[in-house]
């Protein structure tokens, strides 16, 4: 399954790095690469993504993430669409992985600080997860936006074909209550063919 997939790459990816970077770069200084554009630096993030919020909150964010996980699985017995199998797959791999975070790691079960580990100029530090998360919530804005449903179809698309069914429908019921102009004129020209035919018997 494509949305299964997706969280589960998402999901191993944050894992594996947010390990990595905490093993490397605990101890170290931050490290700039791309003349500054990019920083690599080990942060422990209290709140939700991109450092919003604070301890005070960092339990409900938690049970936030675990009703979101709960809604993406529900619903996801009836994605039939592509986009939107990709969209939540990236919400619940980055759902999923800060989540760990906060029930893993010091100072507690769904009190832990999440690691971030990504700088860019102005912006808070994040991780895999953060970015996955606000990619999905971009994809879901624009697709609820087009009008695609996750079964598939799209609002404008499926608006039309109703009107084109319905219209169908009643020419098929006024061609079935109603003779065609047709059957009526074939109607009529049978009647004078037998009539021909006793006059010419009563000519013989």
């Amino acid at each position: 399954m494509v949305l299964l997939a997706v969280a589960a790459a998402v999901l191993m990816t944050d894992i594996i790095t947010k390990t990595v970077v905490v093993a490397t770069l605990s101890d170290r200084a931050p490290i700039r690469l791309l003349g500054g554009l990019l920083t690599l630096r080990v942060t422990r993030n209290p709140g939700a993504a991109f450092s919003i919020g604070g301890p005070s909150v960092t339990a409900v964010f938690a049970l936030i993430a675990v009703g979101v996980i709960v809604f993406i699985l529900r619903t996801s017995r009836r994605i039939q669409s592509l986009a939107w199998a990709v969209t939540l797959g990236l919400l619940l791999g980055g759902a999923t992985g800060n989540l760990i975070d906060r029930l893993v790691r010091a100072p507690g079960p769904f009190r832990g600080y999440v690691v971030d580990w990504i700088q860019l100029p102005h912006w808070p530090v994040f991780n895999v997860a953060d970015s996955c998360i606000v990619c999905g919530g971009i994809l879901a804005v624009f697709l609820a936006v087009r009008g695609v449903r996750i079964d598939g179809t799209v609002a404008n698309v499926a608006r039309g074909a109703g009107s084109r069914t319905q219209e169908h429908q009643r020419f098929a019921d006024g061609a079935g209550g109603q003779p065609g102009p047709q059957d009526t004129q074939g109607g009529g020209e049978r009647p004078q063919g037998g009539s021909d035919g006793d006059h010419g018997g009563s000519e013989a």
